[in-house]
């Protein structure tokens, strides 16, 4: 029987030297703060993805900027091989507030924060998007990693 890995989005939202992020209402990861982002839904999208899951996880509409990179370790999430495109992208308009499986959602300042506080591999992607900043070109991070 062929398996296929699941298919998400995350999105880095920032606001200058901000960046957001969502408490995760649900397992895995419950009460842990991550990217907003999801799995892609049948038909959709992986733009289109990317701008739904941030709506319905903290209210505010987003427009996408770049990809920052796919991240596919087959170990990245509890529930199974999920593969992600994570994508980068600034609020352009809504209130901001934990919604859907998000139990809050903040912006915090990039430098204050540690790969370890970070649910899945977010840490490792916030890392990722810094050295994207410096290089100011398409950064695959995961090209590295194998």
């Amino acid at each position: 029987m062929h398996r296929n890995p699941a298919l998400a989005v995350d999105v880095v939202v920032v606001d200058g030297d901000k960046i957001l992020l969502v408490k995760r209402g649900r397992p895995p990861h419950q009460g842990e703060w991550a990217l907003p982002g999801g799995f892609v839904e049948y038909g959709e999208t992986l733009e289109a993805a990317a701008k739904r899951e941030v709506q319905e996880e903290t209210g505010i509409a987003i427009e996408l900027s770049a990809i920052l990179g796919v991240y596919s370790d087959p170990d990245r999430d509890p529930r199974g091989h999920t593969a992600s495109v994570v994508f980068v992208g600034k609020m352009v308009s809504g209130q901001l507030q934990g919604g859907d499986d998000a139990a809050d959602a903040k912006w915090y300042d990039i430098d204050d924060l540690h790969e370890e506080q970070l649910a899945f591999d977010h840490g490792m992607i916030v890392q990722d998007y810094r050295q994207w900043l410096k290089n100011r070109t398409t950064f695959w991070s995961t090209m590295d990693r194998d």
